[in-house]
């Protein structure tokens, strides 16, 4: 773990270049972190828009805000959101939506669906990295699935630096947004060539992941998960990594932390 006098511990933090690595930088100062801005995601819109279907499944926000810009519009389609956040940019651009999950994730998304979707034609428009749990669960539930690519996630070429700063041992936490962060993490770190010591950085500091899938990603990876929340957002991941800090912080007071 890092020391820092009476600073925040160093979180780091990988959402895209854009309004959201801006509002989880702001969320972690305030919750007392000092957070590590690496974001790990590049958004490559593809232009494509939902395919026609009397019940389109939206995965992000993102997948939102590109389709509305392209123009699309639901017509007297139903809208299912993976979560709050896709939901509320889905109202934001005018459109009603019907069914968000109790669990934000692709098996919560099959699982709202299930009792609805048989013999459906179903048009779920998301990013090239979408889980096939949703797909395949859908399409066991009966329905005729479409799939459209709204854009694509890559590493940005200047990734990496909180790679770094765990192989420095100058990370005290992670907060992992997606299965694509933690690889995108253990690539860039295997491409700057610390990754044996990135490895034991993490293991020395509070792994936290957005959702289960995500640690289970984390986890095959190697990767030792120490906090996945209840809800599956950033403010939660967030929280619930600065928590697990302050309870470390507080069993072991010679950290050097705050």
């Amino acid at each position: 773990m890092s020391e820092g006098g009476s600073r925040g511990p160093r979180v780091a933090v990988f959402r895209p270049d854009d309004e959201r690595i801006e509002s989880a930088v702001e969320l972690l100062r305030s919750l007392g972190a000092e957070p590590v801005a690496d974001p790990m995601l590049e958004v490559e819109p593809t232009g494509a828009v939902p395919a026609d279907a009397p019940l389109v499944v939206l995965t992000s926000k993102t997948g939102v805000e590109l389709a509305a810009e392209a123009g699309w519009e639901p017509g007297d389609a139903d809208l299912a959101a993976i979560g709050p956040a896709t939901a509320a940019a889905a109202r934001e651009a005018g459109w009603s939506v019907d069914v968000v999950p109790e669990e934000y994730t692709s098996a919560g998304l099959v699982a709202a669906l299930e009792p609805r979707v048989a013999g459906e034609q179903v048009a779920v428009a998301r990013s090239d990295h979408g889980s096939d749990v949703l797909l395949d669960g859908l399409r066991e539930a009966g329905a005729d699935v479409t799939e459209t690519v709204l854009y694509r996630l890559t590493r940005p070429a200047d990734a990496g630096d909180s790679a770094e700063s765990a192989a420095a041992g100058d990370l005290d936490a992670v907060a992992f947004t997606s299965s694509l962060t933690v690889e995108n993490f253990l690539a860039a770190a295997e491409d700057r060539g610390v990754d044996d010591e990135a490895r034991t950085g993490l293991a020395d500091a509070v792994v936290g992941t957005i959702g289960p899938p995500t640690a289970e990603t984390a986890a095959d990876n190697g990767v030792a998960v120490d906090v996945v929340p209840d809800e599956a957002s950033f403010e939660a991941l967030a929280t619930a990594v600065v928590d697990a800090l302050d309870d470390e912080a507080a069993d072991d007071p010679d950290t050097g932390r705050r």
